[in-house]
């Protein structure tokens, strides 16, 4: 059954360059394996959580309808998600983070859906099911968080990349399909971990995306609520990792004051984390966020804003104090003073107002690139954009006049004007010429035999940004991950196993089952003795049946398997003290 995800009105207004990450969830694909893991760490997790958890945590999982017993189904998220104005979809593993930021622009919950491999059942630098359903999904019921989720995405989604970025992105991205897939070498593991840290450590000034990841990373991913001395974990990889969210409340975890600083703390995906943020309340996310915001290109523009641009080599967008944007792969910008003068795209570009891309301005006709100046004309006071039309035939910027404009910064435009285009307020934001020489100095920098010049009119650049202006002005469904997520291997006893499994979830239903307890536990002993989890589920059934003969038997080979793999006896543990209420079982 592969649940589609058109199930959800929100789903609708996702542009196509983002469907291109979503794939389909295929619930057949969830092994009796994979739903033994969910319930073994959804129970503990609702066991813990309940004393350490924000409040919005319990609640949001009655109201996302996130049950216990079984991995949710999209579907079924998508139908109740809608009530609480958001919805979810299915994705392989780790995206791009523009991509991940748009989609909760969308309000739109990215889940990867594959789940976790019971060896990693503490924790997985992978993301899964339940690290984005159980951890993401219920606090989004919180209004207030969910506003800023989406207001983060929305922000976060225009952060200027570098190449760099792209480069961690893809090794993070391998890593954690490595590290999650069974039977991995070491040697392999420890090659591409080496190459995150010596990625990680190049000395380089961090790019607005490094940096509004890192306060992602330390609010949505690892966030802590209240005061340093009382805190709440609120953070999806805390409220997913049964691991992490003990050892995150103990003195070993340094608990600071959550500020803008905390986007200049870098992390490790890979280690359990040495210090967390607190915030007092979830309102205080969005002051941090808003004053991240104003110190971005976004808000500030300017010729560092460009520089940010030109640096990312990737598909930008700039925005002129009139309102046209140009969007594009911005390779070069003159400068006087610390100001923009010239402005230069190389290949398709687009011009747009209020992110709508003009008509007659698209990547076809804009095919080899734009450019244009910025800024005031030499000697006159008065900006092209802010003169009325009797000023404008006054500097004989009128149609069908031969004009020359000399801008600050020796920028010099001369032709015979076309046509000007206004925006709604009735300033010309775009001059047409032919006949068009323009040049910097002894520079040329547009010639006439190249066609009709469009100039784009401003006196400053107000913003920067990664992405186009309006999406549907390029064509970017390209993305091909370098890696694919890694399925767990199947072998005969392997099969066998999850044939256990599944007797013991019927039998709990009170369906059918291919095998009684006993018998299941008589073929466990025998052919899969180092397996633990499906003992602990047989301890809670025989509990249940008053059944004590069998169950002594049972932890008796619990106790064995502790001997045998020290490093699960703590889950073992844990299991029990869910089964006996926690009486000491030890």
């Amino acid at each position: 059954m592969s649940a589609p995800f058109e199930s959800n009105p929100l789903l609708e207004r996702l542009p196509n360059h983002l469907r291109q990450f979503i794939k389909p969830q295929d619930y057949a694909e969830y092994t009796p394996i994979n739903q033994a893991v969910w319930r073994y760490v959804m129970r503990k997790n609702v066991d813990y959580l309940s004393r350490v958890a924000h409040e919005s945590y319990l609640e949001g999982l009655k109201k996302t309808g996130i049950e216990t017993e079984n991995i949710p189904s999209m579907y079924g998220m998508n139908r109740i998600l809608q009530e609480i104005g958001w919805a979810a979809v299915a994705v392989d593993g780790f995206i791009p983070p523009n991509a991940f930021m748009e989609f909760q622009a969308y309000n739109v919950l990215v889940i990867a859906s594959d789940i976790r491999q019971l060896e990693n059942i503490e924790y997985t630098p992978a993301p899964d099911i339940i690290h984005e359903g159980a951890g993401h999904a219920p606090i989004i019921a919180n209004p207030e968080y969910a506003e800023y989720l989406r207001r983060f995405g929305e922000i976060g989604c225009k952060a200027i990349s570098s190449a760099r970025d792209y480069e961690i992105y893809e090794a993070i991205r391998l890593l954690s399909i490595l590290k999650e897939a069974e039977g991995t070498p070491q040697d392999e593991i420890d090659a591409i971990e080496l190459r995150v840290d010596q990625l990680q450590n190049e000395p380089a000034e961090p790019s607005e995306m490094a940096l509004i990841r890192n306060l992602h990373w330390w609010t949505v991913e690892y966030g802590l609520i209240g005061t340093p001395e009382d805190p709440k974990i609120y953070g999806a990889g805390l409220l997913s990792s049964i691991g992490e969210s003990a050892w995150c409340m103990t003195d070993n975890v340094a608990k600071l004051p959550y500020d803008i600083n905390a986007a200049y703390r870098g992390f490790d995906i890979t280690k359990l984390q040495p210090q967390l943020f607190v915030t007092p309340d979830f309102a205080h996310l969005s002051l941090v966020l808003e004053e991240f915001a104003n110190k971005m290109a976004l808000r500030t523009g300017g010729l560092s804003g460009l520089e940010k641009l030109i640096k990312s080599k990737a598909l930008g967008t700039v925005e002129l104090s009139t309102g046209i944007q140009i969007s594009g792969v911005f390779t070069n910008v003159i400068e006087n003073e610390g100001k923009p003068v010239y402005i230069q795209t190389t290949g398709k570009t687009a011009l747009s107002y209020r992110e709508k891309e003009l008509v007659g301005h698209d990547t076809s006709y804009h095919a080899e690139g734009f450019g244009s100046p910025v800024g005031r004309l030499k000697g006159i006071n008065l900006a092209i954009e802010d003169m009325s039309p009797r000023d404008l035939m006054a500097y004989n910027i009128y149609e069908g006049l031969t004009v020359t404009l000399e801008f600050e910064g020796d920028i010099t435009v001369t032709g015979d004007i076309i046509t000007g285009t206004r925006n709604l307020q009735g300033k010309i934001i775009l001059i047409s010429f032919k006949n068009c020489t323009v040049t910097h100095n002894d520079t040329v920098l547009f010639q006439p035999e190249w066609g009709i010049y469009d100039m784009a009119v401003g006196k400053k650049v107000i913003s920067a940004f990664s992405g186009p202006a309006d999406v549907k002005s390029f064509d970017m469904v390209s993305h091909v991950p370098s890696s694919k997520t890694i399925k767990a291997k199947k072998s005969a006893e392997r099969e066998e196993l999850e044939k256990l499994y599944q007797a013991i979830r019927n039998i709990r239903e009170g369906k059918e089952a291919a095998f009684s307890i006993d018998e299941v536990f008589a073929k466990l002993t025998e052919s899969h003795s180092s397996d633990w989890l499906l003992s602990v589920e047989i301890a809670e059934l025989l509990h249940k049946q008053n059944d004590t003969v069998l169950l002594q038997d049972v932890l008796k080979h619990l106790d064995e398997v502790k001997e045998k793999r020290p490093k699960v006896a703590h889950l073992i543990t844990g299991g029990l003290e869910l089964i006996f209420e926690k009486e000491s079982v030890l």
